[in-house]
C-alpha cells in the first residue's frame, strides 16, 4: 500500500494544539500507510510524537498585519510540497487557497468546523459594530464560495448542523471529547469539596470578558469572605491586551487570585496538571449566542477530572452537568453565594462514576472511518 499523505491545518492554532495534534493528528496517525503533517502557527513541537507525523510551524505573525496574508503563500508552497491525497482545513482563512490546490491537483479537502465564525463575530464584542458584521460576512462568503468544493465537514459541534445551512448533510459530528494521556490515573468517585485547608478554584483556557472572567474574579472575592482559604487560579491565553493589562491590576490588589498565561499560551499538559490540583472548576460564560448552543471543551475537561463545576444557567449545560452529578448550575451575577457555599459543602459530586460518554475514544472511531473511506474510494 502506497503511502497516504494527510495534511491538517490551521492558520492560527498553535502546532501543539489538542485538537490539531492530540485528537486528530495522532488519531489519523493509527491508519495503515498514512502519514500526517500539521501545519499551524509557530510553537514549541510535541514531543514523542508518533514516527508518521511531521510538524510545520510556518505561521508566526502578529494577529493584525501583513504576515497574515503572506501566511497564504506560504501555505500554498507547502501544499506543493507535501502534496497531500487529504486536506483538514481548521480554519476558514485557509480554505480559499487550499480549494484551489485542490481543483488543480486533485486531492480529497474536509473542513475542520470548530467555530462558528461568523456568528461568532457578529455576537461577540472584540470590534466595532460595522467591521464585525463586514467581518462576519466576509467569513460566510468564504465558506459559501469554497463549500461545494469540499468533500466532507467535521462539526464539533452539534448546533451547527443546523446553523451552517451549506453543509448540506456531508458532516460528521466530531467533537471536542477528553483525550486522556497515557498516565492519567482516573480520579476517585464521588468527590466532596474540603472543608479544611486550602479550596482552590480554577478557571482555564481562553481569558476573555464573554468567558467570564471577571465573574469568576466576583464570586471567588466573595467566598473568600466566607472562607480566607478560598483561592483562584485564573491559567490560558488572554488575545485582548487590553482585557489582560486591566485583570493584572485588578489581581495585584488579590494575593489569593493566581494568575498563568496571559499574553503568551500555556501548555496544555499544565492546564491539565492544575485541573487535577484544583477543587472546583468554573465556566462562567456571559450569555451570548455564539456559546449558548455550544459545550465548552473545558467542559469535559473538567469531568474527566471528577472536577466539581460551576457553570452558568444554561439549558443544555444544565441538563449535563446536574445529569451526570458534576456540579451546578448558577447565575454567577445573582447567585445568593452563602447558601452557593453551603450548598457545596454538603455536596457528593459524581456518584455515578465519570460518564464513559465524555471520552474522546468515541469521536475517534468516527474519525478512522470517515478518514478511510476517503482515502480509499
Amino acid at each position: 500500500m502506497s503511502e497516504k499523505r494527510i495534511l491538517i491545518a490551521s492558520l492560527l492554532k498553535p502546532i501543539n494544539d489538542t485538537r490539531l495534534y492530540e485528537k486528530l493528528g495522532v488519531t489519523i496517525s493509527k491508519l495503515p500507510g498514512s502519514y500526517v503533517h500539521i501545519c499551524a502557527y509557530e510553537a514549541p513541537i510535541p514531543e514523542n510524537a508518533p514516527h508518521n507525523i511531521s510538524f510545520h510551524p510556518i505561521f508566526s505573525f502578529k494577529r493584525l498585519s501583513l504576515g497574515r496574508a503572506k501566511a497564504q503563500y506560504d501555505y500554498y508552497q507547502l501544499l506543493l510540497q507535501v502534496k497531500p491525497e487529504l486536506i483538514i482545513v481548521s480554519t476558514h482563512e485557509l480554505l480559499l487557497v487550499s480549494y484551489l490546490y485542490k481543483q488543480k491537483y486533485k486531492c480529497d479537502l474536509v473542513y475542520d468546523v470548530q467555530e462558528n465564525y461568523s456568528l461568532n463575530l457578529r455576537a461577540q464584542h472584540n470590534y466595532s459594530q460595522g467591521l464585525k458584521h463586514l467581518m462576519a460576512f466576509g467569513v460566510r462568503g468564504f465558506e459559501k464560495l469554497t463549500a461545494n468544493g469540499i468533500d466532507h465537514f467535521l462539526l464539533a459541534e452539534r448546533s451547527y448542523a443546523e446553523e451552517l445551512p451549506f453543509v448540506q448533510g456531508r458532516y460528521t459530528f466530531i467533537e471536542n471529547k477528553y483525550k486522556a494521556p497515557s498516565n492519567q490515573i482516573i480520579p476517585d468517585t464521588p468527590v466532596a469539596i474540603p472543608t479544611e485547608g486550602p479550596l482552590r478554584l480554577l478557571y482555564s483556557g481562553t481569558i476573555a470578558e464573554e468567558y467570564g472572567v471577571w465573574e469568576a474574579i466576583a464570586l471567588v472575592e466573595r467566598l473568600h469572605a466566607l472562607n480566607t482559604a478560598v483561592q483562584l487560579t485564573i491559567i490560558g491565553y488572554c488575545a485582548n491586551a487590553q482585557t489582560w493589562d486591566r485583570l493584572q491590576a485588578a489581581c495585584q490588589k488579590l494575593p489569593f487570585v493566581e494568575l498563568i498565561g496571559g499574553d503568551r499560551l500555556v501548555p496544555h499538559r499544565l492546564i491539565l496538571e492544575k485541573m487535577g490540583e484544583s477543587h472546583i472548576g468554573l465556566l462562567p460564560y456571559r450569555p451570548n449566542a455564539s456559546t449558548f448552543r455550544c459545550i465548552p471543551t473545558k467542559h469535559y475537561e473538567y469531568m474527566a477530572h471528577a472536577l466539581p463545576t460551576l457553570i452558568q444557567q444554561n439549558p443544555l449545560w444544565q441538563g449535563i452537568v446536574e445529569g451526570s452529578g458534576a456540579g451546578l448550575s448558577i447565575d454567577f451575577r445573582t447567585v445568593d453565594v452563602p447558601v452557593l457555599y453551603k450548598q457545596l459543602l454538603s455536596m457528593r459530586f459524581y456518584a455515578q462514576g465519570i460518564p464513559d460518554d465524555i471520552f474522546w475514544q468515541s469521536e475517534e472511531e468516527k474519525l478512522l472511518a470517515l478518514v478511510q473511506d476517503l482515502l480509499t474510494k
